[in-house]
């Protein structure tokens, strides 16, 4: 409607001068001038409900785009989040929708009405006066060409834009995640030369697209002087021999400027489309990213498990080209059995736990669980059955027991509370301001490493998991808070914590004392838990049934804690070393 009541006014305009002006008929001009009014309200009320309708439709788009970007985000693999940047990421939700949304409720009706004007037109210039059609169409040529190498060249200048602007998101979110090691090792005005530098990156990226357009539209305002000279010119003449009327050489003249307006105007909505393309394209790239731990086609449910747990030759690792992280890992865990994994860093203890809790699936073996392999599973169902403590507990932002909570959102309150204080949180809870109401700040960082522990346990112990990820959960604790966590860990495995020695001789014998190996435990307990720790202080690998020992990714040992000492291998050595160091931070 917006587009053909442009294309009616040049119309009822020649026909008030023809049938008006030119006979003198005053009628004429009023006719003329009413049913231009009536062509002006119509295009107003179709511009408002194109608007509103643009609008409504583009939100519902972008609503519909946010939920399958963050869907998308939720599904993809660890090792995604590995190799990009968050704040790359980001840039996807934030930076490039916002592009998409401004184009789709402002430059796509521009854009619409433009492209409906153009054509109109050139079919309204053709019955008009074909002599002059010609006139016009001379100007096309050059017009077609600058409108090519334009557009070639600006979408080069705006994919650069739009790879530089995720660039100094990325460095802004990495800053602002670093501060306190910015500003311990006073590199604040580093990091601002730096942020200078790839702002300044994307600001040129941004004046070589701006140049373009300074060049571009005034070029095409040069095409519509000279195709309106030219007109003039020949139209003339033709008024001076009678064979065109004045009142067809105006709206001729009129057509001239409608016709070069939408190229125009389409120039001028090039900035949001070309940005809306580049940010769509890579929204699409985002999207059809593969997830490295994909669903099956036919996923087996789990109600339940009971916890055997087997790894059938499994190699894994993290990249192609990278070295491998496990390399050919067979083991079998019994349901019911706490097994703690020890090595040195990049052993493969945390990898061995990511493969379980399925972050990711192995590169070529299997993990099986109660004799199914993991792939086959409803992923959602199983990671239901599992509890999982990070080595640093990761705590959202709201209440004490909203964080307790998190696995089970519709636990009552008298339920938040039994798992606090099965593992024995309920005390360090109650000392916090407001309780369960306490407000956790982000990331928890207003509370201590420990209470962050804590929480994370009881998060655990609320959805009473069958098979339990225990990964370093005591690595970045004082020995204080570690035997207060390690209280908690072993009412959250269902044991009894073993008491801590009154004192600590000073001899070498003393100081094994002071880590008293537990006696002998049943290689499985019927109904229990199956634990799995990656053990970064010994003494919470002497707490466990069994002991894994990995080196390079394969294991070097395997054993209870008493029955790896009397062999004196490799475990016996990191013992000896381990017990070493304690005796030195105790003195």
């Amino acid at each position: 409607m917006d587009a053909v009541a442009g294309l009616l006014l040049p119309v009822l305009i020649r026909q008030g001068i023809d049938e008006g002006v030119r006979l003198g008929v005053l009628a004429g001009v009023w006719t003329a001038a009413g049913l231009a009014l009536l062509v002006v309200l119509a295009q107003w009320a179709a511009q408002i409900g194109g608007y509103r309708m643009t609008g409504r439709i583009g939100e519902r788009v972008l609503y519909s785009l946010r939920l399958k970007i963050f869907a998308q985000l939720q599904r993809l693999g660890l090792d995604y989040y590995e190799r990009e940047l968050t704040g790359k990421i980001m840039t996807r939700m934030t930076t490039d929708v916002d592009a998409l949304s401004t184009f789709l409720q402002t430059g796509l009706v521009t854009a619409l009405v433009s492209m409906l004007t153009f054509f109109g037109i050139l079919v309204a210039l053709l019955a008009i006066d074909v002599q002059l059609a010609l006139v016009v169409f001379a100007t096309l040529p050059p017009l077609i060409i600058g409108t090519y190498f334009f557009r070639r060249q600006s979408v080069k200048a705006y994919e650069l834009a739009r790879e530089r602007i995720s660039v100094v998101n990325g460095d802004l979110q990495e800053s602002v995640a670093g501060l306190r090691i910015v500003q311990a090792f006073r590199r604040e005005g580093s990091g601002a030369e730096r942020f200078a530098a790839r702002s300044d990156a994307y600001r040129r990226a941004r004046v070589r697209g701006q140049f373009l357009i300074s060049v571009y539209f005034p070029f095409v305002q040069l095409l519509s002087s000279v195709a309106a000279a030219l007109v003039l010119i020949v139209g003339a003449e033709r008024v001076g021999s009678h064979t065109l009327t004045a009142g067809a050489l105006v709206a001729y003249l009129l057509y001239i400027d409608l016709f070069f307006a939408p190229v125009q105007q389409l120039s001028q909505v090039f900035d949001g489309y070309q940005q809306a393309s580049v940010s769509l394209g890579r929204i699409q790239e985002l999207l059809r990213e593969p997830t490295t731990t994909p669903a099956a086609e036919r996923p087996r449910e789990v109600p339940a498990l009971r916890g055997d747990i087997t790894f059938d030759g499994v190699h894994f690792h993290y990249g192609e080209g990278d070295e491998p992280a496990l390399a050919g890992v067979d083991l079998t865990i019994p349901a019911g059995q706490t097994v703690a994994f020890v090595g040195e860093t990049g052993a493969g203890k945390s990898t061995l736990v990511k493969l379980v809790a399925r972050f990711y699936d192995p590169s070529a073996g299997a993990v099986r669980i109660d004799g199914t392999d993991l792939r086959e599973l409803d992923l959602t169902g199983y990671r239901r059955r599992l509890g999982v403590v990070p080595q640093e507990s990761y705590l959202f932002a709201g209440t004490v027991r909203d964080a307790i909570a998190y696995g089970r959102p519709d636990a009552t309150d008298a339920e938040v509370e039994a798992a606090a204080r099965a593992v024995g949180a309920h005390a360090m809870i109650a000392t916090l301001d407001g309780g369960y109401l306490h407000e956790i700040a982000e990331r928890g960082r207003n509370l201590s490493a420990g209470q962050r522990q804590l929480l994370a346990l009881a998060r655990a112990e609320l959805v009473d998991p069958d098979v339990l990820l225990l990964d370093e959960a005591t690595a970045a604790l004082d020995l204080a808070t570690e035997a207060v966590v390690n209280q908690a860990t072993d009412r959250l495995v269902g044991r009894r914590a073993h008491p801590s020695p009154d004192h600590h001789p000073s001899s070498g014998d003393g100081a094994r004392a002071s880590h008293p190996s537990p006696g002998p435990h049943p290689a499985s307990r019927p109904g229990a838990r199956t634990i799995l720790i990656v053990a970064h202080r010994l003494t919470t690998a002497a707490r466990a049934d069994r002991v894994v020992v990995l080196d390079r990714g394969r294991i070097a040992e395997d054993g209870s804690h008493d029955q790896l000492l009397a062999r004196d291998g490799r475990y016996a050595e990191l013992w000896r070393t381990f017990t070493g160091e304690e005796e030195e931070l105790v003195a």
